[in-house]
Protein backbone atom coordinates (compact mmCIF):
# COMPACT_ATOMS: atom_id res chain seq x y z
CA UNK A 1 0.00 0.00 0.00
CA UNK A 2 2.84 2.00 0.85
CA UNK A 3 4.45 1.42 -2.71
CA UNK A 4 0.97 2.33 -4.49
CA UNK A 5 1.07 5.51 -2.48
CA UNK A 6 4.85 6.51 -3.44
CA UNK A 7 3.97 5.71 -6.88
CA UNK A 8 0.42 7.85 -7.35
CA UNK A 9 3.09 10.98 -5.60
CA UNK A 10 5.50 10.75 -8.13
CA UNK A 11 2.91 10.40 -10.84
CA UNK A 12 0.95 13.47 -9.19
CA UNK A 13 4.59 15.64 -9.36
CA UNK A 14 5.43 14.55 -13.12
CA UNK A 15 1.96 15.44 -14.67
CA UNK A 16 0.88 18.57 -12.37
CA UNK A 17 3.98 19.98 -11.49
CA UNK A 18 6.15 22.77 -14.08
CA UNK A 19 9.83 22.56 -13.57
CA UNK A 20 10.33 25.39 -15.84
CA UNK A 21 11.91 28.39 -15.05
CA UNK A 22 8.23 29.40 -13.50
CA UNK A 23 6.73 26.88 -11.09
CA UNK A 24 3.22 27.47 -10.95
CA UNK A 25 1.38 24.92 -8.69
CA UNK A 26 -2.33 25.35 -8.61
CA UNK A 27 -4.03 23.22 -5.53
CA UNK A 28 -7.60 24.91 -6.91
CA UNK A 29 -7.65 23.26 -10.29
CA UNK A 30 -9.92 20.62 -11.35
CA UNK A 31 -7.14 17.77 -11.43
CA UNK A 32 -5.79 18.76 -8.57
CA UNK A 33 -8.97 18.91 -6.78
CA UNK A 34 -9.67 15.20 -7.91
CA UNK A 35 -6.34 13.99 -7.44
CA UNK A 36 -5.50 15.10 -3.51
CA UNK A 37 -9.76 13.35 -3.08
CA UNK A 38 -8.55 9.83 -4.94
CA UNK A 39 -5.25 10.17 -2.61
CA UNK A 40 -7.72 10.93 0.58
CA UNK A 41 -9.84 7.92 -0.41
CA UNK A 42 -6.44 5.02 -0.52
CA UNK A 43 -5.83 6.45 2.66
CA UNK A 44 -9.05 5.60 4.32
CA UNK A 45 -8.82 2.07 2.78
CA UNK A 46 -5.69 1.57 4.03
CA UNK A 47 -7.23 2.53 8.15
CA UNK A 48 -10.07 0.77 7.57
CA UNK A 49 -7.41 -2.13 6.93
CA UNK A 50 -5.29 -1.94 9.67
CA UNK A 51 -8.44 -2.32 12.21
CA UNK A 52 -8.42 -5.25 13.89
CA UNK A 53 -10.99 -7.58 12.44
CA UNK A 54 -14.28 -8.51 14.80
CA UNK A 55 -15.35 -12.22 14.59
CA UNK A 56 -18.77 -13.73 15.48
CA UNK A 57 -18.56 -15.75 18.91
CA UNK A 58 -20.50 -17.91 21.38
CA UNK A 59 -21.02 -15.51 24.77
CA UNK A 60 -21.56 -18.87 26.85
CA UNK A 61 -17.65 -19.54 26.15
CA UNK A 62 -15.59 -16.44 26.59
CA UNK A 63 -12.44 -16.10 28.70
CA UNK A 64 -11.21 -13.72 30.76
CA UNK A 65 -8.83 -12.14 28.72
CA UNK A 66 -11.46 -11.95 25.81
CA UNK A 67 -14.22 -10.18 28.02
CA UNK A 68 -11.44 -7.16 28.95
CA UNK A 69 -11.18 -6.77 24.89
CA UNK A 70 -14.84 -6.65 24.85
CA UNK A 71 -15.17 -3.88 27.48
CA UNK A 72 -16.92 -6.19 30.15
CA UNK A 73 -15.78 -5.52 33.97
CA UNK A 74 -14.55 -8.03 36.56
CA UNK A 75 -18.07 -8.05 38.00
CA UNK A 76 -19.92 -8.68 34.52
CA UNK A 77 -17.28 -11.29 33.49
CA UNK A 78 -17.82 -13.24 37.16
CA UNK A 79 -21.78 -13.04 36.57
CA UNK A 80 -21.57 -15.06 33.30
CA UNK A 81 -18.67 -17.29 35.42
CA UNK A 82 -21.35 -18.14 37.88
CA UNK A 83 -24.15 -18.41 35.74
CA UNK A 84 -21.83 -21.21 33.51
CA UNK A 85 -20.82 -22.64 36.38
CA UNK A 86 -24.28 -24.10 36.84
CA UNK A 87 -24.45 -25.61 33.82
CA UNK A 88 -27.26 -23.07 32.39
CA UNK A 89 -26.42 -21.72 29.05
CA UNK A 90 -26.65 -18.05 27.31
CA UNK A 91 -29.08 -18.18 24.21
CA UNK A 92 -29.67 -14.86 23.32
CA UNK A 93 -28.31 -10.93 23.50
CA UNK A 94 -31.55 -10.85 26.73
CA UNK A 95 -30.35 -13.51 28.17
CA UNK A 96 -26.57 -11.82 27.99
CA UNK A 97 -27.50 -8.79 29.35
CA UNK A 98 -30.08 -10.25 32.56
CA UNK A 99 -27.20 -12.20 33.49
CA UNK A 100 -24.17 -10.03 33.24
CA UNK A 101 -26.20 -6.53 33.93
CA UNK A 102 -23.98 -5.33 31.27
CA UNK A 103 -24.99 -1.54 29.90
CA UNK A 104 -27.20 -1.43 27.23
CA UNK A 105 -24.56 0.63 25.24
CA UNK A 106 -22.08 -1.92 25.46
CA UNK A 107 -25.36 -4.59 24.56
CA UNK A 108 -25.53 -2.77 21.49
CA UNK A 109 -22.14 -3.08 20.18
CA UNK A 110 -21.75 -6.79 21.00
CA UNK A 111 -25.23 -7.85 20.17
CA UNK A 112 -24.09 -8.35 16.22
CA UNK A 113 -20.69 -10.29 17.23
CA UNK A 114 -22.79 -13.09 19.05
CA UNK A 115 -22.83 -16.19 17.11
CA UNK A 116 -25.38 -19.08 18.70
CA UNK A 117 -25.62 -22.59 17.69
CA UNK A 118 -28.12 -23.74 14.47
CA UNK A 119 -30.29 -24.97 16.77
CA UNK A 120 -30.63 -22.19 18.86
CA UNK A 121 -31.28 -19.40 16.10
CA UNK A 122 -33.24 -21.80 13.71
CA UNK A 123 -34.84 -24.64 16.11
CA UNK A 124 -36.31 -27.21 13.88
CA UNK A 125 -39.48 -28.48 14.84
CA UNK A 126 -40.14 -30.47 17.82
CA UNK A 127 -40.67 -33.80 17.58
CA UNK A 128 -42.64 -35.68 20.18
CA UNK A 129 -41.38 -36.62 22.88
CA UNK A 130 -40.74 -40.11 24.68
CA UNK A 131 -43.18 -40.32 27.49
CA UNK A 132 -42.46 -42.52 30.28
CA UNK A 133 -42.21 -42.53 34.20
CA UNK A 134 -39.29 -40.50 34.99
CA UNK A 135 -39.06 -36.69 35.69
CA UNK A 136 -36.21 -34.42 35.44
CA UNK A 137 -34.35 -34.78 38.83
CA UNK A 138 -32.54 -31.84 40.29
CA UNK A 139 -28.39 -32.84 40.97
CA UNK A 140 -28.45 -33.20 44.11
CA UNK A 141 -31.14 -36.32 43.57
CA UNK A 142 -29.14 -37.66 40.56
CA UNK A 143 -27.18 -40.73 40.87
CA UNK A 144 -23.57 -40.56 39.54
CA UNK A 145 -22.94 -41.96 36.19
CA UNK A 146 -19.72 -42.39 37.50
CA UNK A 147 -20.86 -45.21 39.92
CA UNK A 148 -23.95 -46.37 38.06
CA UNK A 149 -24.35 -50.14 37.35
CA UNK A 150 -26.09 -52.29 34.05
CA UNK A 151 -28.88 -53.11 36.64
CA UNK A 152 -29.37 -48.64 37.74
CA UNK A 153 -28.81 -48.14 33.90
CA UNK A 154 -31.44 -50.56 32.50
CA UNK A 155 -34.24 -49.11 34.68
CA UNK A 156 -34.23 -45.97 32.38
CA UNK A 157 -36.52 -46.70 28.80
CA UNK A 158 -34.89 -47.39 26.18
CA UNK A 159 -31.21 -48.80 27.67
CA UNK A 160 -31.29 -52.85 27.64
CA UNK A 161 -28.73 -55.31 28.19
CA UNK A 162 -26.19 -54.52 25.10
CA UNK A 163 -26.18 -50.99 25.52
CA UNK A 164 -26.01 -50.76 29.35
CA UNK A 165 -22.78 -52.95 28.98
CA UNK A 166 -21.45 -50.42 26.21
CA UNK A 167 -21.98 -47.74 28.62
CA UNK A 168 -19.62 -48.76 31.43
CA UNK A 169 -17.18 -50.83 28.65
CA UNK A 170 -16.97 -46.57 27.84
CA UNK A 171 -16.47 -45.70 31.09
CA UNK A 172 -13.80 -47.71 31.90
CA UNK A 173 -12.12 -47.01 28.07
CA UNK A 174 -12.51 -43.54 29.60
CA UNK A 175 -11.42 -44.27 33.04
CA UNK A 176 -14.21 -42.50 34.03
CA UNK A 177 -16.67 -40.11 32.73
CA UNK A 178 -15.73 -36.67 32.77
CA UNK A 179 -18.43 -34.83 31.54
CA UNK A 180 -22.52 -35.98 30.89
CA UNK A 181 -21.14 -34.67 27.09
CA UNK A 182 -19.60 -37.91 26.95
CA UNK A 183 -22.05 -39.95 27.37
CA UNK A 184 -23.52 -38.74 23.28
CA UNK A 185 -20.44 -41.05 21.98
CA UNK A 186 -21.95 -44.52 23.44
CA UNK A 187 -21.98 -46.27 19.90
CA UNK A 188 -25.99 -46.97 19.51
CA UNK A 189 -27.16 -44.58 22.30
CA UNK A 190 -29.59 -42.82 20.89
CA UNK A 191 -29.54 -38.68 21.36
CA UNK A 192 -33.24 -39.36 23.08
CA UNK A 193 -32.93 -42.17 25.03
CA UNK A 194 -29.30 -40.10 26.14
CA UNK A 195 -31.76 -37.39 27.53
CA UNK A 196 -33.81 -39.89 29.73
CA UNK A 197 -30.21 -41.10 31.06
CA UNK A 198 -29.29 -37.65 32.30
CA UNK A 199 -32.72 -36.78 33.43
CA UNK A 200 -31.42 -39.59 36.12
CA UNK A 201 -28.05 -39.74 36.31
CA UNK A 202 -25.04 -37.20 35.63
CA UNK A 203 -21.05 -36.99 36.45
CA UNK A 204 -20.66 -35.97 39.87
CA UNK A 205 -17.09 -36.97 40.36
CA UNK A 206 -15.41 -36.21 37.05
CA UNK A 207 -12.58 -37.45 35.87
CA UNK A 208 -9.89 -34.80 35.81
CA UNK A 209 -8.07 -34.14 32.25
CA UNK A 210 -4.97 -32.46 31.44
CA UNK A 211 -5.87 -30.25 28.75
CA UNK A 212 -4.03 -29.96 25.55
CA UNK A 213 -3.00 -26.15 24.66
CA UNK A 214 -4.42 -26.07 20.59
CA UNK A 215 -2.21 -23.65 19.61
CA UNK A 216 0.55 -26.45 19.83
CA UNK A 217 -0.51 -29.70 19.77
CA UNK A 218 -0.65 -31.50 16.75
CA UNK A 219 -3.05 -33.43 14.37
CA UNK A 220 -2.12 -36.63 15.95
CA UNK A 221 -2.47 -35.27 19.49
CA UNK A 222 -6.02 -33.87 18.86
CA UNK A 223 -6.80 -37.72 17.45
CA UNK A 224 -6.78 -39.07 20.75
CA UNK A 225 -9.72 -36.94 21.84
CA UNK A 226 -11.94 -39.82 22.03
CA UNK A 227 -15.21 -39.23 19.55
CA UNK A 228 -12.77 -36.62 17.07
CA UNK A 229 -11.74 -38.92 14.26
CA UNK A 230 -8.08 -38.60 12.84
CA UNK A 231 -9.59 -36.05 9.65
CA UNK A 232 -11.57 -33.64 11.98
CA UNK A 233 -8.15 -33.41 14.16
CA UNK A 234 -6.54 -32.36 11.04
CA UNK A 235 -8.96 -30.32 9.56
CA UNK A 236 -8.98 -28.28 13.57
CA UNK A 237 -5.00 -28.38 13.42
CA UNK A 238 -4.73 -26.91 9.42
CA UNK A 239 -7.33 -24.48 10.80
CA UNK A 240 -4.95 -23.42 13.66
CA UNK A 241 -2.26 -22.96 11.23
CA UNK A 242 -4.41 -20.54 9.05
CA UNK A 243 -4.71 -18.68 11.47
CA UNK A 244 -1.32 -19.01 13.37
CA UNK A 245 -3.17 -18.75 16.75
CA UNK A 246 -6.28 -19.56 18.35
CA UNK A 247 -7.58 -16.68 20.75
CA UNK A 248 -10.46 -18.54 21.74
CA UNK A 249 -11.82 -22.24 21.38
CA UNK A 250 -15.19 -20.39 20.47
CA UNK A 251 -13.62 -19.87 16.63
CA UNK A 252 -13.69 -23.32 16.31
CA UNK A 253 -17.33 -22.98 15.49
CA UNK A 254 -16.47 -21.52 11.83
CA UNK A 255 -15.32 -25.36 11.18
CA UNK A 256 -17.69 -26.91 8.32
CA UNK A 257 -19.09 -29.91 10.22
CA UNK A 258 -17.96 -29.46 13.65
CA UNK A 259 -20.88 -29.66 15.69
CA UNK A 260 -22.26 -27.60 18.58
CA UNK A 261 -21.92 -31.30 20.40
CA UNK A 262 -18.24 -32.02 19.28
CA UNK A 263 -17.49 -28.64 20.47
CA UNK A 264 -18.01 -29.11 23.97
CA UNK A 265 -16.91 -32.11 23.87
CA UNK A 266 -13.29 -30.74 22.66
CA UNK A 267 -13.26 -28.02 25.30
CA UNK A 268 -12.86 -31.02 27.59
CA UNK A 269 -9.56 -31.71 26.21
CA UNK A 270 -8.21 -28.42 24.18
CA UNK A 271 -7.37 -24.92 25.51
CA UNK A 272 -5.63 -21.63 24.24
CA UNK A 273 -3.06 -21.48 27.02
Amino acid sequence: MLLLLLIIALLYVYYFVDFGDDIVLDASSPKMIHMQQYIDSLEKVELEERKPKQYRFNPNYITDFKAYTLGLTTEEYDRLQEYRKKGKWINSAKDFKRVTKVSDSLLLKLTPLFKFPDWITSPKPKKPKYINSFSEKSFTEKSDLNEATIASLQKVSGIGPVISKRIIAYREKLGGFSDDIQLFNVYGLDSNVTERLLAQFTVKKPKEIIKMNVNLASASDIATIPGISFEMAKTIWEFRILREYIDDLSELEKIEGLSARKIQLIRLYLSVE
